[in-house]
């Protein structure tokens, strides 16, 4: 492989014609050898940030980066970056063989060398049977392997990898996902990979970035995306089923404090209480920070099953909590195993308080300050 590099998007603006902007001042670093992962709603801009590296479209403001060098003004062919799109874009009327030999060609390399290059790539991703066929006589876990390929004989500086694996079914897709993180990991590659599905990213990254209407949200490792979110974009968005959500309100009483949610109240320790957070909130808690409490116990959340998932190795139970109608007020709570509930029936829902994440009218976390995150709302 040749060597890898570091890639950097600076104060990134895309205004494409008619006005309708892709990209507000987005500036992103991705270290050599690293996988970012970018994973946001459809028409969030991601796919729009790997074209402006890749050259097929232009920025409209800000600067595009790789390896230290500015590369606004080089045309597609001399940025050095390989891209895998999600159809793979393979030339039906070419072989496999044909496929993988072809960005070679166009470079004009001798012979021998572009047959070295095919067979180390066929080796790689176990298409050596397949290098005689043509692309409608292999499956799509095949095809992909061949795109990848076509990428890696490049050798560039860097894959910029557009949902590749969203074509294929999902059990087929979990397998390729392995095999591509295995062989990303060995080659040491910079990659920049869209994905729409939040488990590919936070499988795949070294670190995920979340973008949501043309802004980065937030850049962090997976875990601390899970455990720390910078929004509520962020928090309600990452996670399967996302954080619950639910406005409160924070007061002082006596040692400690309370949170109150619509008619109700539970006790707070003295540190988050003394806080001093005025007005409105928004509380997030994980449906694993949730629990079902004894039902003769006095404490803990009154509320009223409003539905169920039975998911064999766990239950999610959605319950609305009493004296709340604003939205928010259906709490998920993940239950083990399978566990049996009617609509209508009336739980007690129990909650660590230190596990609740708080934020503010803005949506911005109150509650850490973690430099590797950005919030731009």
């Amino acid at each position: 492989m040749a060597d890898m590099a570091s890639i950097a998007f600076e104060q990134i603006d895309k205004i494409y014609p008619g006005g309708t902007q892709a990209l507000f001042a987005l500036s992103l670093s991705v270290a050599d050898g690293e996988l970012v992962a970018l994973v946001g709603p459809s028409g969030c801009g991601k796919s729009t940030l790997l074209r402006l590296l890749a050259g097929l479209d232009q920025a409209t403001r800000g600067g595009l980066w790789i390896n230290g060098e500015l590369i606004n003004h080089l045309p597609p062919q001399q940025r050095n970056v390989a891209m895998v799109f999600q159809d793979y874009a393979l030339y039906p009327h070419m072989t496999v063989r044909g496929n993988l030999e072809f960005p070679l060609k166009m470079r004009k390399l001798p012979r021998t060398e572009i047959a070295r290059q095919v067979a180390w790539a066929a080796e790689l991703l176990s298409l050596g049977a397949l290098l005689d066929r043509f692309p409608k006589q292999l499956s799509g876990g095949q095809r992909q392997r061949v795109a990848m390929g076509r990428a890696l004989v490049r050798q560039p500086a860097a894959f910029l990898m557009d949902e590749p694996l969203s074509n294929l079914d999902s059990r087929l897709r979990v397998q390729i996902r392995s095999e591509l993180s295995e062989l990303l990991d060995r080659l040491g590659a910079t990659t920049l990979y869209v994905t729409h599905d939040q488990s590919e990213a936070m499988t795949l990254g070294d670190r995920v970035a979340v973008m949501d209407q043309g802004r980065l949200q937030q850049i962090a490792p997976p875990q601390a995306l899970y455990e720390r979110p910078a929004n509520t974009f962020v928090a309600g968005f990452i996670g399967n089923p996302p954080m619950n959500l639910f406005p409160v309100r924070v007061t002082s009483a006596g040692d400690g404090g309370q949170l109150r949610l619509g008619e109700q109240t539970m006790p707070l320790p003295a540190p988050m209480a003394d806080r001093q957070w005025d007005g409105l909130l928004t509380a997030g808690l994980r449906p694993e920070h949730l629990h079902l409490a004894n039902a003769e116990a006095h404490n803990g959340l009154h509320a009223k099953v409003s539905a169920t998932e039975y998911l064999g190795h766990e239950t999610l139970l959605y319950a609305r909590m009493s004296g709340m109608d604003a939205p928010g007020s259906t709490l998920v709570t993940r239950l083990p195993g399978i566990q049996i509930f009617h609509p209508g029936d009336t739980v007690r829902l129990s909650l660590d308080p230190m596990q609740l994440h708080f934020f503010g009218g803005d949506g911005a976390a109150l509650d850490h300050g973690n430099a590797d995150t950005c919030s731009c709302r």
